[in-house]
């Protein structure tokens, strides 16, 4: 029989391996892996002519084992760094307990530093502001304006004031303003106010006449302190005559007249003709009507005027024609006397 070609051929005989040497074995410290052989790198395919050459895959390193001496080293060095960071934290947590600290026991004096601090700037707005409506020419006086003249000249008034225009509002001479004012008798008192940027107004209350004193053949017009507001040759109308028999309007019987007259109510003072006095206890007044009035002193004189009102309503009721006295000198117990 014959046998297959080749088949007498023996087979190689495969040559045994060769027993490997074991591998030391090697102490794995915590938190070291075990270190593992390189990866071998794939054989890539030489492609045919028309094969398409697969894609290659990036081969990954495979970890180094590294010697145990630098092994050590690495650890040592992470210690190292970790310690250095442990101690950076610990300086920081440190340094903010202390700035806790500092602000605790210095929060007194930063408050005392904030108050000083807020109370300047305060006192160095105020005298800006000071300085500048002081001393700044925007707000200096150029309008002076003058109300409630009637007898008083107004023009004499504004050029007697002449010399406070062009002045700051705050630097006005007042009692400059005072004393130039008081040249006019006419004037009983006045008020100022600053009207910002540039204006004045002084408001004037002249003196009323109460009555006139006939002195030799002219007749001065006075108020209720005597002062005399107008001269005249005539009579002037709606004021009644005053008569001191010898006194003056300085004197204590022209103060009492006067005051007897502040007393009367308005109708019934233009009722009033004339008024005479020798002292202060006498005063007598004469109506428009002829009827003469016994007031006595100016003591309780708004008790006289109410009693005199009642007195003149009773005698107009029942015989208005009759010339009659009327008696308020005892203000309890009104008199009327025929004449």
């Amino acid at each position: 029989m014959k046998r297959p070609e080749g088949f007498d051929r023996h087979a190689p005989a495969e040559r045994p391996e060769a027993p490997q040497a074991a591998a030391p074995s090697k102490p794995v410290r915590a938190g070291v892996a075990p270190s593992r052989p390189a990866a071998s790198r794939p054989a890539v395919p030489v492609p045919g002519p028309r094969t398409k050459a697969p894609a290659v895959e990036p081969a990954v390193p495979a970890p180094v084992d590294l010697p145990r001496d630098d092994r050590g080293a690495a650890e040592a060095r992470d210690r190292a760094r970790d310690a250095r960071r442990q101690a950076r934290r610990a300086a920081a947590a440190r340094r903010a307990v202390e700035r806790t600290e500092v602000r605790r026991f210095t929060r007194r004096t930063r408050h005392r530093r904030a108050t000083l601090i807020t109370a300047g700037a305060v006192v160095l707005a105020l005298v800006a502001t000071v300085t500048i409506s002081v001393f700044s020419p925007a707000l200096s006086l150029q309008t002076i304006t003058v109300q409630g003249t009637s007898r008083v000249d107004r023009a004499q008034v504004l050029s007697s004031l002449d010399a406070q225009v062009g002045k700051p509002l705050a630097l006005i001479d007042f009692t400059a303003v005072k004393r130039d004012l008081s040249e006019f008798p006419l004037i009983e008192s006045y008020v100022t106010e600053t009207k910002p940027p540039h204006t004045l107004v002084i408001r004037i209350t002249e003196r009323e006449p109460i009555a006139s004193v006939k002195v030799g053949k002219t007749y001065e017009l006075v108020d209720p302190a005597g002062v005399v507001i107008a001269t005249s040759t005539r009579k002037p109308a709606g004021v009644p005559v005053v008569g001191l028999k010898g006194g003056s309007v300085d004197s204590k019987v022209f103060r009492s007249t006067a005051e007897v007259l502040l007393a009367l109510p308005a109708e019934l003072l233009k009722k009033v003709a004339s008024v005479s006095a020798s002292t202060a206890d006498d005063v007598t007044l004469t109506l428009t009507g002829g009827e003469q009035v016994v007031w006595g002193s100016a003591d309780r004189s708004a008790k006289k005027a109410q009693l005199l009102t009642g007195l003149i309503r009773d005698h107009n009721a029942r015989d208005p024609q009759q010339s009659v006295q009327y008696d308020v000198s005892a203000p309890d117990n009104g008199i009327i006397r025929t004449k």
